[in-house]
């Protein structure tokens, strides 16, 4: 929906809203035009139902509405004398429209200065319930998510098993564009494994601004612009699993292009503008590596616990061992050992051609000859630019013209055609990035599916809060949670610090504080 239409959507619901009320709003001894203007109209109510008049800004933001809608209907019920269970089910299951029904056929009397304290326990734990899931929608959605890293393409850096807090507010908070959905989830509701979202209608895309832009190396949380895939990407057909954008996939990378510009990868090494990449001494790149031996086979203690190898390995003939990721210092270590003869990271030469698609190159745009480990140049829009437009060039500008920028686009005879136009060029309406995963032999990202468009970022990872081995059992628990990882910081400069000891004793102090504080409490009241 567009901005109008959703004006004209809110001008509705005022009509609705000054039809189903005005004569409560009269028995509460206001004025019958207060139930029809808006906002005004809503203030008006929180006072009439005894409620506070910051209440009316939860009434419009998007997701945490869905659940004060129908407290705000039974609160209005309540406050003129329908407070029994019927009543309330009624106000829930008729969205609002039993209110109506109270409006015009039935002679109820105001309860003025209302007690609004739940007058049973389930009542206060219903209360209870409600207030916390706003809460937590709120920080949710514009402060602070939770995410796990459910893949290796970061390993090293990021671990499967990683529990991570991502921040809304470094890049600005994005406005949900689904209206309509099951708070705190994404596009599943657990458990019953259904759809969490209604597709319509669809909130215009808006973002709060934020403190910062995203930088070279920062590891960032996105939605994939090509969305869920069912075995990987479809290209030739364009199947694929179309969701909201905001409920698309969430991926996690490292941002290696910035809009602007020029990206190279040679022999795996990625050039940005000519120049080497620098990636800090933070980020743990991995490639994979075939190691030969004089026929003393590999330890496999040395391979899992002292390399800390996760991602395998595979014997080959002639004393050969694949490692489908290994880091430049874990690979020096195996070249030290006396029984091993040769340690070679494997480049990949000559197109890729796609894994399931015949005849068709897997390395975007898919029509040049390259491959994981050499690339480019690509050069990465930035808002504004202004691209020409060719038979060659229009594979890196397709997906943006048509999915992020929502243009029609048409080659005939030779002739590009957009919104029906003539053209050989094109302005870039948003900001595009090129993310990597830091396992760059095992990780699905801008090399295969192009740019990352502004509108996508979620938000970018702080902290590592939990950390758990999916390697070890549950019931070696002690064991399955690493320790090390616990509260430490995802950017930063050197060896990464757990700042885990310092949240437990913050954590003891309030107990003891609490408990101190609340005997104190009992001491007077007697």
């Amino acid at each position: 929906m567009t901005f109008t239409q959703w004006f004209l959507f809110f001008l509705a619901v005022q009509v609705i809203h000054f039809l189903g009320t005005w004569k409560l709003y009269v028995k509460a001894g206001r004025k019958a035009w207060e139930a029809a203007v808006p906002v005004y109209n809503a203030i008006v109510l929180m006072q009439i139902i005894n409620r506070p008049k910051w209440w009316v800004i939860l009434l419009f933001i998007p997701i945490v509405n869905l659940i004060m809608f129908p407290v705000v209907w039974v609160e209005t019920l309540r406050s003129f004398g329908k407070n029994s269970t019927v009543d309330t089910i009624l106000g829930v299951v008729t969205l609002g429209f039993y209110v109506y029904y109270v409006n015009y056929f039935e002679n109820v009397t105001y309860v003025q200065n209302r007690s609004i304290k739940p007058k049973t326990e389930a009542g206060e734990t219903v209360s209870s319930i409600l207030f916390a899931v706003v809460v937590a929608t709120i920080i949710h959605t514009f402060f602070i998510q939770p995410f796990t890293i459910p893949t290796s393409s970061l390993e090293k850096t990021l671990l499967v098993g990683d529990f991570l807090f991502v921040s809304k507010v470094n890049y600005g908070a994005r406005v949900p564009q689904t209206a309509i959905a099951f708070p705190m989830v994404h596009d599943t509701i657990p458990l019953a494994k259904v759809k969490s979202y209604s597709k319509f209608p669809q909130i215009p895309e808006m973002r709060f601004p934020g403190f910062e832009k995203p930088e070279h190396n920062d590891i960032m949380v996105f939605n994939w612009p090509r969305d869920t895939v069912y075995q990987f990407f479809d290209y030739t057909s364009g199947r694929r699993a179309d969701k909201p954008l905001d409920k698309k996939s969430n991926y996690v990378k490292r941002t290696v292009g910035l809009p602007g510009d020029n990206l190279e990868v040679k022999d795996g090494i990625v050039y940005i503008n000519n120049k080497v990449l620098d990636l800090g001494d933070r980020a743990q790149i991995q490639y994979s590596y075939t190691v030969t031996t004089d026929g003393t086979p590999l330890d496999p203690n040395f391979i899992y616990k002292d390399l800390g190898v996760t991602e395998g390995v595979q014997t080959m003939p002639d004393n050969k061992y694949y490692f489908f990721a290994l880091t430049q210092q874990n690979a020096e270590r195996l070249q030290q050992l006396s029984y091993v003869k040769d340690v070679t990271r494997n480049i990949s030469k000559g197109a890729e051609p796609h894994h399931t698609i015949k005849d068709f190159l897997a390395i975007f745009p898919h029509t040049k000859d390259w491959n994981l480990d050499n690339l480019g140049p690509i050069h990465i829009p930035a808002k504004g630019e202004v691209v020409q437009l060719t038979t060659e060039t229009l594979p890196f500008y397709k997906g943006i013209i048509t999915d992020y920028e929502h243009n029609t686009l048409e080659v005939k005879d030779g002739i590009i055609l957009i919104n029906n136009e003539p053209t050989t060029t094109y302005t870039i309406q948003q900001d595009y990035y090129y993310m990597m995963g830091d396992n760059r032999h095992r990780s699905e990202d801008s090399r295969y599916w192009g740019f990352v468009p502004t509108d996508h970022i979620v938000g970018k990872p702080v902290f590592i809060w939990m950390s758990m081995d999916p390697n070890v059992p549950m019931g070696k628990l002690f064991d399955k949670i690493r320790w090390d990882r616990l509260f430490t910081t995802v950017h930063g400069t050197g060896k990464p610090h757990s700042f885990f000891i310092y949240f437990v004793i913050i954590l003891v102090g309030w107990t003891v504080y609490s408990f101190v504080k609340k005997r104190k409490a009992k001491k007077y009241k007697y």
